[in-house]
């Protein structure tokens, strides 16, 4: 393998790993307000579903952006209605979001646009076009770094680097404001937060609504970034495995950024792949595609150790009179 497949492998790295590391991101917040999220699957699909939809008839991937953060925080409010205000629970309510969007997005797909559960194909304005980074060109030509940086690391679209910057944020969120201290202590332990005059539902819809937001742009990226228009099913498993990364980098943001790298580098191995020749004997394609998949399995069986969510997470919060 030569250095610029490496290069190439890490830009397709960086590409598959960013629906990943901005659902991750977005369960992260969820949970560490005490409210488990499974449906993160469900709110990246109507996010990608409205996103390229709403592109494909304006002709403006940033108001498709807008529908689709939009419909995501609606599914988002509807899993805090039925979680936090109605206290139901938080396993059934995000396996009821996942179901309503797989079917949503196909009938309406079909309903306005009749191309067999498909959006029409983006292009132009309707798509995000890559960004090169300062100096890009000019450090092109340095040895090893030149191509990591002007290859790998630019010509990326825009959500790509909102979901790099998003993790310094969500670390300095989390762990140095007040709204962050208030944040993990609510799924930590709620009657103390209650205790201290803080109300622990108004805290909780906020991590549910900023989950709603980064799923959506989650979603968004996958059909008007990555893709050029949406199709069905098109999320195939990445809300799971951004849980899975989510346990693996044990609730905490940097973690969550090198899990998601980890799981974008195999996604972008596989494609790249369709066998792999390891000189002694050969791993078949049908192997190569389920390595992502497979790797969740193992991490979390034997890899993660003991990975301890919030104390208070996914039990709903009853106020003692």
């Amino acid at each position: 393998m030569s250095y610029a497949d490496i290069i190439q492998i890490l830009d397709s790295s960086i590409r598959l790993g960013t629906p990943l590391l901005l659902a991750c991101l977005a369960g992260l917040y969820s949970e560490r307000s005490g409210v488990f999220d499974i449906g993160l699957e469900g709110k990246m699909l109507v996010a990608a579903f409205f996103s390229a939809a709403v592109a494909a008839i304006t002709g403006s991937v940033w108001i498709g952006l807008l529908a689709g953060v939009a419909a995501s925080v609606v599914f988002a409010m509807i899993h805090g209605l039925a979680s936090i205000t109605f206290r139901g629970d938080q396993l059934i309510s995000g396996v009821a979001i996942n179901f309503l969007a797989a079917g949503m997005t196909v009938l309406i797909a079909q309903d306005w646009f009749s191309q067999g559960s498909r959006t029409p194909s983006l292009s132009g304005d309707a798509r995000f076009s890559s960004i090169d980074l300062p100096f890009a060109d000019a450090l092109s030509g340095v040895p090893i770094l030149g191509p990591l940086y002007s290859e790998a690391l630019s010509g990326h679209t825009i959500l790509v680097y909102v979901a790099l910057l998003a993790v310094p944020a969500t670390w300095y969120v989390l762990f140095r404001t007040r709204f962050g201290l208030r944040l993990r202590a609510v799924g930590e332990n709620p009657g103390a937060v209650d205790t201290a005059g803080i109300s622990v539902t108004r805290l909780r819809y906020s991590a549910v609504l900023i989950c709603g937001i980064l799923c959506g742009l989650a979603g968004a990226y996958l059909s008007t970034g990555l893709a050029a228009g949406f199709t069905k099913d098109m999320t195939a498993g990445r809300g799971f495995i951004a849980l899975a990364a989510l346990i693996f980098a044990k609730w905490r943001p940097w973690y969550a950024l090198f899990a998601c790298l980890l799981f974008g580098l195999l996604q972008a191995i596989s494609n790249r792949y369709s066998t792999l020749d390891l000189g002694i004997f050969e791993i078949p394609n049908a192997f190569v595609l389920a390595l992502p998949y497979i790797l969740t399995v193992v991490i979390l069986a034997g890899f993660v150790g003991r990975a301890i969510p919030p104390r208070a997470g996914g039990e709903p919060y009853v106020k003692e009179r």
